[in-house]
């Protein structure tokens, strides 16, 4: 049961990161598809972390930037790509 949970969890946090925090990003195009390590990870930055509806700005005491390193089980940089956007991950060209 522990498993299902963590990876229902996982989902609910990738849902949430592609709805809810990257369309808050200020001029927003997609993200890239050229931040894979190789050995099917993914890789993004993000400039300020009030893009996270959790976070209350008026406790910010200075933007920060954070990065996010989403690991997977794909084996190629493509079994990732094709991963990701099936949860809706908003690629440029």
């Amino acid at each position: 049961m522990h498993g299902d949970f963590a990876r229902r969890a996982d989902v609910r946090i990738l849902d949430r990161f592609v709805t809810v925090a990257l369309p808050r990003v200020r001029d927003f195009r997609g993200i890239s598809g050229r931040a894979f390590d190789g050995r099917g990870n993914y890789n993004i930055g993000v400039k300020e972390q009030i893009i996270f509806p959790e976070i209350e700005y008026d406790k910010v005491d200075a933007l920060r930037g954070l990065n996010i390193s989403i690991t997977t089980t794909a084996k190629t940089d493509e079994e990732c790509k094709a991963l990701l956007a099936g949860f809706r991950f908003p690629f440029k060209n």
